[in-house]
């Protein structure tokens, strides 16, 4: 077996097994095979795609390449949620002290910001003192004792995944679903899950911007979490427009605190209750999802998601008296209000558009070196379907830097589209996967 046969098997649309698979991803490991070759077979599963078999077997290839976290000793059902990110995506700060309430351990290894989606980290690092880089037993102590746990990759979770992952950024293979089901399920069949319920975004601000490319990805995942043994269902959710009013780390934190408090937007409240309550359900403490969706819904009227929430906060390090007090935080700089430039209703709101704009006024990084500015974002006061006078206030931006307010402020303004009739209401959840087997 060499190299150059199994890029040259996979070039001319052969079924790779599992030996050569893995001798791919070993060699990648030991640094026995040079990023040239392994760019080459990159590409190649770009272009030609990948079995269900090949799938299986390169997750598992990476999965193993590091540590898998046995969580054993964590009583009941272990359920994680996975989205694939979109524009103020803010549901796993939200959903994990919720589900946690409801008797639910959430073991919840999540990523950073790059590109135009923000990253759960960087939100949850703009909470003063919060820490995110625990050892694994300590992760495992905070799921058994708290609830719930949110930390980033270790360097021993999938160390594959980030050596392909980096080679795929520079080489143009991000967009391949057999390998964003790889890199994704590997991370999420490492912490020691049981269950796990995925979100996958459609729509200009997501990921994947086409429908049947959204569902593809949704079912690739399922069919991977299904061979593993553990019980996978998806939603495929709307980002079209912005999730919630906040984009950026501090922002979407404070609009967290708020929705814990029972006074988060509709679409947030509804989007984290759907995936609460399905979560809830697949942890065996609900009888079916909707039952799931009242006990979510019970867990934020009754307080106790709030309390678990700030016990997240302190057992991770993160001040809780900034959390209780949020409009003590630090302001941005600078700010400033974009106008509507005429009067009717927003048919829409192009997430794309603002997820970029966010990333230039510092709230999130296009390069994974990039730092990132806590305080910046944009906040929107007006979304799809709501009626704006003109020279109505629709968004406010924030900053360290007012350099390039003016050609941000035009390009949001042209990403809001105003009209004289009220629009068709837009669907948040479109549709609903699981198992096949189950169907």
């Amino acid at each position: 077996m060499t190299v150059y046969d199994i890029i040259s098997l996979k070039r001319d649309r052969k079924e790779l097994n599992r030996q050569q698979i893995e001798f791919m991803i070993d060699g990648l490991i030991e640094d026995q095979i040079p990023d040239y070759q392994v760019s080459a077979w990159l590409m190649a599963v770009y272009l030609n795609g990948m079995t269900d078999s090949e799938k299986w077997y390169l997750t598992q290839a990476m999965l193993h390449s590091g540590q898998v976290i046995n969580l054993n000793e964590v009583d009941g059902i272990k359920v994680d949620k996975h989205s694939t990110g979109g524009v103020g995506d803010k549901t796993s700060i939200i959903l994990a002290p919720v589900v946690a309430a409801a008797g639910v351990a959430v073991p919840m290894i999540s990523g950073r910001a790059l590109g135009h989606t923000g990253g759960t980290l960087d939100k949850l690092e703009s909470i003063p003192g919060f820490r995110i880089d625990y050892s694994i037993e300590k992760y495992k102590k905070m799921v058994a004792d708290v609830g719930a746990c949110l930390i980033g990759q270790t360097k021993e979770i999938a160390p594959a995944d980030k050596k392909l992952y980096a080679l795929r950024d520079v080489t143009a293979t991000i967009q391949s679903i057999p390998l964003i089901s790889a890199s994704i399920m590997s991370k999420k069949l490492a912490e020691g899950i049981d269950a796990l319920v995925l979100d996958v975004k459609t729509g200009s601000g997501a990921f994947m911007q086409e429908y049947n490319q959204s569902v593809s990805l949704a079912k690739s995942l399922i069919s991977i979490g299904e061979q593993a043994g553990k019980k996978t269902v998806a939603y495929i959710t709307n980002m079209e427009q912005p999730l919630g009013n906040a984009i950026g780390n501090w922002l979407e934190i404070v609009e967290c605190i708020e929705a814990l408090q029972g006074k988060g937007p509709d679409d947030l409240m509804e989007i984290s209750h759907t995936l609460s309550g399905t979560m809830i359900w697949m942890g065996h403490k609900a009888e079916s999802i909707d039952h799931g969706i009242e006990i979510s819904k019970e867990m934020i009227a009754s307080g106790k998601a709030w309390e678990k929430f700030l016990d997240i906060v302190e057992k991770q390090q993160g001040s809780t008296d900034m959390v209780k007090n949020p409009y003590n935080y630090p302001a941005a700089n600078h700010s400033l209000e974009i106008k509507s430039p005429g009067a009717g209703y927003i048919k829409s709101i192009n997430a794309l558009t603002l997820g970029l704009c966010s990333v230039e006024l510092g709230a999130g990084r296009l390069k994974q070196e990039d730092s990132i500015d806590p305080e910046a974002g944009i906040f929107l006061h007006k979304k799809v379907g709501q009626s704006v006078a003109r020279n109505e206030k629709i968004m406010t931006i924030y900053s360290q830097r007012s350099d390039d307010f003016e050609n941000i402020s035009k390009r949001l303004i042209s990403a809001v589209v105003v009209q004289n009739t009220p629009p068709e209401p837009q669907k948040l959840i479109f549709e609903f996967l699981e198992s096949s087997e189950r169907n």
